[in-house]
């Protein structure tokens, strides 16, 4: 059974920096990323990582936010720094293997200005 729980979400000042982590347990995922849905938005992709370490980020979190991933512990990280009022969100944890596609249940991050 393919479980993801994400962990790390919170209140935080604008400036400053919080760390996601999501620990995946049930299969070895190829690709995991890290969504984010604002309040009256649809999800949009922050970003993305291979099993190879290949990254992909949304033009809006460049320079600011890292992805990475811990293959031995199937768990995957976003780092999230000089955070605007804008980042804020519910950040969803998401992993994929074969046609598998599989979401975490979201932690709220609120940046406030």
């Amino acid at each position: 059974q393919v479980q993801l729980v994400e962990s790390g979400g919170g209140l935080m000042q604008a400036g400053g920096s919080l760390r996601l982590s999501c620990a995946a347990s049930g299969s070895i995922f190829s690709t995991m990323a890290w969504y984010r849905q604002a309040p009256g938005k649809q999800r949009e992709l922050v970003a993305g990582i291979t099993s190879g370490g290949s990254t992909n980020y949304a033009d809006s979190v460049k320079g600011r936010f890292t992805i990475s991933r811990d293959n031995a512990k199937n768990a995957v990280y976003l780092q999230m720094n000089s955070l605007k009022p804008e980042d804020t969100a519910i950040y969803y944890c998401n992993a994929r293997f074969g046609l598998g596609n599989y979401w975490g249940q979201g932690t709220q991050v609120t940046v406030s200005s």
